[in-house]
């Protein structure tokens, strides 16, 4: 059996699918961006904006301020309070549109 019937067979199964907590979702996705910013720089806020990608307010606020390309080509999810909520509790009171951590745990 090759591996795409394989494949198709695994995903015709009627079996039940169990979303993943939205815990785990946060931490993996800071672990990746992470994992991101050790091998090279991340899209500056800018640039990912014009790439039609969505900012939360907060990357808004830094994408429109005054400050130098160095601030705008960092992560703030690193100091927001939305990724130590959307890591810590299942269910985090995060609202922001655009805030990946948001997605996870009201989506």
């Amino acid at each position: 059996m090759t591996t795409d019937r394989l494949l198709e067979r695994v995903a015709d199964a009627d079996v039940p699918a169990e979303r993943a907590p939205a815990r785990l979702k946060s931490r993996i996705y800071s672990a990746l961006v992470n994992r991101l910013a050790e091998t090279s720089p991340l899209l500056s806020l800018p640039a990912t904006k014009a790439a039609g990608s969505r900012l939360c307010v907060f990357e808004e606020v830094v994408c429109a301020a005054p400050v130098g390309d160095d601030v705008q080509s960092k992560n703030p999810c690193r100091v927001c309070h939305a990724r130590v909520l959307g890591e810590r509790l299942e269910w985090a009171p995060i609202y922001w549109p655009g805030c990946p951590y948001s997605e996870f745990h009201n989506g």
